[in-house]
């Protein structure tokens, strides 16, 4: 026997609060507890005391101060270090939450609110049959566009009823294994890669996920019904400080969503935070490409990415293709041509070519020995503070990843006038198809800032293989790379869709086609033409995209996007060491970059393949990073934690690692290793 006054020495009483639905039962329970007693035994005795017969086994204690869940069940009092003045919540770790998704429909599912945010994702993406969820993160949406929201809630006179498509009952969600997020070669097609339909023999893959074919069709068909008034009502950033607020909510990756102060059924945005997609096949990917696409397309809609007029009309055509196919589901057998693969969307279509033609793709072993070159007649155009814009003939010669220019093609052998090393710099396209200009700009870095060159090009042919040899060239690769190509095949392909005139067959008469042009651009050409005319000058776009099936003219609306000179880039606020004003970084999937933040023109250019470290002061908040030759800058984020870029950095490297040939499941540890920081 022990005495009292022991027996109050050693122990010590806990409050716990249950979460639980029987309104008949008390929600607050005092457990006599001692500093050894482990978690695992608190619940224990917990539940004993509770007397409800339930199962208790997704239920796990949160500490409400600390805000941190005590998963460790083996760990003591002691060792969590909870003392008396502790409160715990013991709640269940699946929540319902509420996702929109990039195609702008709301899902609710039930998610682990216990789980860091990283494997979260990856267990909302094999509910939604998404696979490579690592490009995917959440989104707290903008305090702009909440306000924007609330102020159209209170306008509207009608209460406004969000369509939510319910996923609740996913297996997924209650912990049972779901759909994998990789696929291995021998895996059944689970879409038809021309139209995007569930495949007939993919029943069994719906068997173990909460999508039935209805709910497929919401999430891998796009529905254009925006109307003016719709995007009227949606929060659009006007400038770049605007754009930099976009990217100010992203959660972070390392901690679970109750840390982050989610709560249930809050919502958030899922969307593609990595603008690097991997691996993409219509025959698996029909969500996920219809998902990239939304997001693309709401991008160009809400004027988040700047395009031309030309380009505007070029997406425009290719969303009413997109449109006017799914109406009539004509998906017949075409011809196209692609010499290998270059990126991931390029990779699709290819894909999606081959099982058109019945046939095989080429891949042609280039001969890497002897580098090629190119040399022609081009005009350099110089642009002049005081004056006008010099513009001259000169021979040019594209050798390795450097430019020289000579006075005339006999002077080639001796010395050039001038040497450009292309690596590193920013390549931008300055085109106007209907105008017949077909200009390069080039943004070298040097000492002081960028150094600011045209080029000149006398036709589409000429552009794409200056143009394809300039983007390699910035990424440190030469034109005997297997890339090259095929980069001048996507070249000449976007071109083509831009040359665009009226043909003797063309549809005379707008209204014969079920469209309605103000759902397919931003609300400044609605604002600059009538409905007419926007129809009319669509339907000459269209002229070159007719005849293609659902899934490619998806798959070219994003290759399109991938070629807008902005596309990629995450912007933030920064204040760099020793600058006395802000400055706009620009965060893409291979460098960063320095803008001025009141003219948009880029400063300066550092590209990842030349980074040796980064890492945070977390007392200061400050980024630094190192690179080659003794480059070094730092940083601190204005516009949102500096987290976020550190993680943004890290993320790009990590998905830089992956390899086609990895069938397992992703490196999760080197995630975190990259991207968690040591706070």
């Amino acid at each position: 026997m022990i005495s009292s006054s022991e027996y109050g020495s050693h122990s010590w009483e806990l409050l716990v609060t249950v979460d639980h639905q029987h309104e008949e039962v008390q929600k607050e329970f005092l457990l006599r507890v001692t500093g050894d007693l482990h978690i695992g035994g608190v619940m224990l005795k917990l539940v004993e005391q509770i007397k409800i017969p339930q199962d208790w086994s997704d239920y796990a204690l949160w500490w409400e101060q600390k805000k941190c869940w005590l998963l460790k069940t083996h760990w003591t009092l002691d060792k969590c270090g909870v003392q008396a003045d502790a409160k715990l919540f013991f709640t269940t770790q699946h929540k319902m939450l509420r996702l929109r998704l990039p195609n702008m429909k709301t899902v609710r599912l039930k998610v682990s609110f216990s789980s860091v945010v990283f494997k979260a994702v990856s267990d909302i993406c094999k509910i939604l049959n998404i696979r490579r969820s690592e490009e995917l993160s959440l989104l707290k949406q903008s305090e702009d566009a909440l306000k924007k929201k609330k102020k159209k809630d209170k306008n509207s006179k009608e209460p406004v009823t969000e369509d939510i498509l319910n996923l609740c009952n996913s297996p997924v969600s209650s912990g049972l294994p779901g759909s994998p997020g990789l696929y291995s070669k021998t895996m059944t097609p689970i879409y038809d890669p021309i139209s995007g339909t569930p495949a007939s023999s993919t029943i069994t893959w719906f068997s173990d996920s909460p999508l039935t074919e209805q709910n497929c069709s919401i999430l891998a068909f796009s529905h254009p019904d925006c109307s003016p008034e719709t995007l009227a009502e949606m929060y659009q950033p006007r400038t770049l400080a605007d754009k930099a607020k976009l990217n100010a909510g992203w959660l972070d990756s390392s901690r679970s969503l109750m840390e982050q102060g989610i709560l249930e059924d809050d919502q958030l945005l899922l969307r593609f935070k990595y603008y690097t997609f991997f691996d993409l096949n219509p025959k698996y990917d029909a969500v996920r490409i219809n998902q990239i696409y939304e997001q693309a397309r709401w991008a160009i809609l809400l004027e988040e990415i700047d395009c031309t007029e030309e380009e505007m009309l070029i997406f425009a055509a290719l969303q009413a293709q997109y449109h006017v196919s799914k109406l009539s589901l004509s998906s017949e057998a075409q011809d196209f041509t692609c010499e290998s693969e270059v990126d991931e969307v390029e990779a699709a279509l290819s894909n999606l070519e081959v099982t058109l033609e019945g046939g095989n793709a080429s891949n042609i072993l280039e001969d890497i020995t002897d580098i090629p070159k190119l040399a022609d007649n081009l005009r350099l155009v110089r642009p002049r503070k005081l004056s006008l814009k010099a513009i001259k003939p000169y021979w040019f010669v594209f050798k390795d990843t450097s430019v020289s220019y000579f006075k005339n093609k006999e002077s080639a052998q001796g010395e050039p006038i001038e040497k450009l090393n292309l690596k590193g710099c920013e390549v931008v396209p300055d085109v106007n198809v209907a105008a017949k200009k077909f200009g390069i700009k080039l943004l070298i870095p040097v000492a002081d800032g960028m150094n600011e060159v045209y080029l000149r090009c006398e036709n589409e042919n000429q552009y794409a293989r200056w143009m394809a040899a300039c983007v390699l060239a910035s990424k440190g690769k030469t034109m005997a790379d297997s890339s090259y190509h095929p980069e001048v095949h996507k070249i000449l392909s976007f071109l083509k869709m831009k040359n665009w005139t009226m043909s003797p067959q063309a549809v005379s008469d707008p209204e014969s086609i079920d469209m309605k042009p103000e759902c397919f651009v931003s609300l400044r050409y609605t604002k600059k033409y009538k409905s007419k005319q926007l129809a009319a000058r669509i339907l000459e776009a269209h002229q070159n995209v007719s005849q293609m099936p659902l899934v490619e003219a998806k798959l070219r609306f994003i290759q399109a996007w991938q070629s807008l000179p902005e596309f990629g880039l995450s912007y933030y606020i920064v204040r760099f060491k020793g600058s006395k004003k802000d400055d706009v970084l620009g965060v893409s999937y291979n460098r960063l970059i320095r803008i001025d933040i009141a003219t948009g023109d880029p400063i300066t250019t550092w590209r990842f393949s030349n980074m040796k470290q980064w890492n945070v002061n977390w007392e200061i908040r400050q980024v630094a990073i190192e690179f080659d030759q003794n480059v070094s800058i730092a940083f601190t984020c204005l516009s949102a934690d500096c987290k976020i870029i550190h993680e943004y950095i890290g993320g790009y490297i990590f998905l830089s690692t992956r390899s086609k040939d990895q069938n397992e499941t992703l490196d999760e540890d080197l995630f975190h290793k990259l991207t968690g920081g040591q706070e």
